[in-house]
């Protein structure tokens, strides 16, 4: 009799031949893992005990910029102690958000990299002119110029993006220089005390405070073995030097007995905003002005973490500080701006990770809601400060220089739009009222160094480069991932290699 053939619901798989209960075999746990892609410096996780000392640093090293203009402008406006504390609590808070949507890209939004966030200096000139006629009344007026002006960075941020064609390395490597050698006098104020109002002002004893830390920094990157410790050499030199000026009674610890425990910036703390047509035009002229500093400080730190931008990145970013700026309106802050001192600390400490800023902005979160934690960052005096910032503005501009050796210097045209650019863009860096006879919207682009060397670079390389005979172009070249970002805007295709000239 004839077997049946069994229908295929009832077929059965075969037992393994070295497994002939046919149970699943259990996965091997003693065989190594399948080898991974290394992940990228600015994309490591870092273990805790590395990252918050690394925040702190990038704390440390930005506090003073972002407290300053808060500061100066309610001074000047004569607001109350409480209202400094709203307005002081303001841009740490809004510094902080945005500097940790910088660290991440969600839905286009951020940069992806260790960038930080702050209150733009450019917008103290004008508020102060504004409360010469306005007083107090100037707030609403500027806060609603700033809700504009937020709105206005967010939206021209995808056409922004696209200047990034325009700089070769002979262009962005000038750029890169001059943050740094435009951030070297700041370093000095700082070293000097800060305040030329003040008694102590370029005493011997604050020059020799910031020597001091300097050199003790110095000491500690020579002889630490690490090299985390060596990374951390910097924060080491600023508590080492807020230690050396307690003991000369140099540390003011009364802003720590009279901060709050707790504040919460609330909306519209200073009035509903208002809209004036010459308010916004001025705050729209600073915010182009941030947004061009801030294009500069991305590309330096693309360089410094070995990840270049491209237009998707530059995007992302003037998104986040648009939206930044715009919240500033909203809780009592000013524009945003991204901070070129964070990019010198990221390329001399080499720990690139952007998970490191994004603790930075949730201290600084945090910093703006608890006030007591923000005057013990308060407590480090800008003598200590200024000592630690010489090491790494400086940085700066050595990234710049070594951008600048992609590009032929020896001879032609690269080596004069070199030199004009930093001309230019130390000319009002040396004489801060080089530019006050001009018309203000004028005077205010070019009183920026940063803006204004950049514009002379840019300028100069299309007109000697690009326009007419002898150019120069074909010896500045961009990577070819870089040009391919911008799916070929400005950029010829080469039949091969790393690298395809600009044009």
């Amino acid at each position: 009799m004839r077997s049946r053939t069994p229908f295929p619901h009832e077929r059965s798989t075969p037992p393994d031949p070295l497994h002939p209960s046919g149970r699943p075999v259990p996965p091997d746990l003693s065989a190594p893992p399948a080898p991974s892609a290394p992940v990228h410096p600015a994309d490591e996780v870092l273990p805790m005990r590395r990252m918050v000392p690394a925040a702190l640093q990038h704390v440390a090293s930005m506090y003073a910029g972002l407290a300053a203009p808060p500061l100066i402008i309610g001074g000047a406006l004569g607001l109350t102690a409480a209202q400094l504390t709203a307005l002081l609590a303001a841009s740490l808070v809004v510094a902080g958000l945005t500097t940790v949507a910088q660290t991440f890209r969600f839905w286009g939004v951020g940069a992806g990299l260790p960038v930080t966030n702050g209150v733009s200096f450019a917008v103290v000139s004008p508020l102060l002119a504004a409360s010469v006629s306005r007083g107090q009344d100037a707030l609403p007026l500027v806060f609603g110029a700033t809700l504009v002006a937020g709105a206005v960075c967010f939206l021209l941020a995808p056409a922004f993006c696209r200047l990034l064609r325009f700089f070769p390395p002979v262009v962005s490597g000038s750029v890169i220089t001059l943050v740094g050698l435009s951030l070297l006098p700041v370093a000095g104020e700082w070293a000097r005390g800060g305040d030329p109002e003040s008694a102590g002002y370029g005493s011997p004893s604050n020059l020799a405070l910031a020597a001091g830390t300097l050199a003790f920094t110095l000491l500690l990157h020579r002889l630490l073995s690490g090299r985390f410790l060596q990374r951390v050499a910097i924060l080491l030199g600023l508590v080492a030097g807020t230690a050396a000026a307690a003991a000369m009674g140099k540390v003011d610890f009364q802003p720590l007995s009279q901060a709050p425990l707790f504040a919460f910036p609330e909306p519209f703390a200073f009035g509903a905003p208002q809209f004036e047509a010459p308010v916004i035009a001025t705050m729209l002229v600073i915010m182009l002005v941030s947004m061009t500093e801030s294009t500069a400080s991305l590309i330096a730190v693309g360089s410094v973490v070995d990840r270049p931008v491209d237009a998707r990145v530059i995007a992302g970013s003037l998104r986040a500080q648009g939206l930044g700026t715009a919240l500033g309106g909203v809780l009592g802050a000013f524009v945003s701006t991204a901070y070129a001192q964070n990019v010198g600390l990221v390329a001399i400490s080499r720990i690139r990770s952007r998970y490191a800023v994004t603790l930075c902005g949730a201290i600084l979160v945090l910093m703006g809601l608890v006030p007591v934690l923000g005057s013990l960052v308060a407590l480090v005096p800008l003598p200590v400060l200024g000592g630690a910032a010489v090491v790494f503005f400086g940085s700066i501009t050595v990234a710049g220089i070594r951008t600048l050796t992609k590009a032929s210097l020896a001879t032609g045209h690269n080596g004069i739009i070199v030199s004009v650019a930093l001309a230019f863009g130390l000319f009002p860096v040396t004489s801060a009222d080089f530019y006050e006879r001009l018309p203000a919207p004028v005077a205010m682009v070019l009183g920026s160094g940063i803006t204004a060397g950049c514009l002379v670079a840019v300028l100069l390389n299309l007109l000697l480069n690009h326009f007419g005979r002898g150019s120069e172009a074909n010896e500045s070249h961009v990577p070819t991932a870089q040009v391919d970002a911008f799916g070929g805007m400005g950029g010829s295709r080469g039949a091969g290699g790393g690298a395809v000239p600009f044009r």
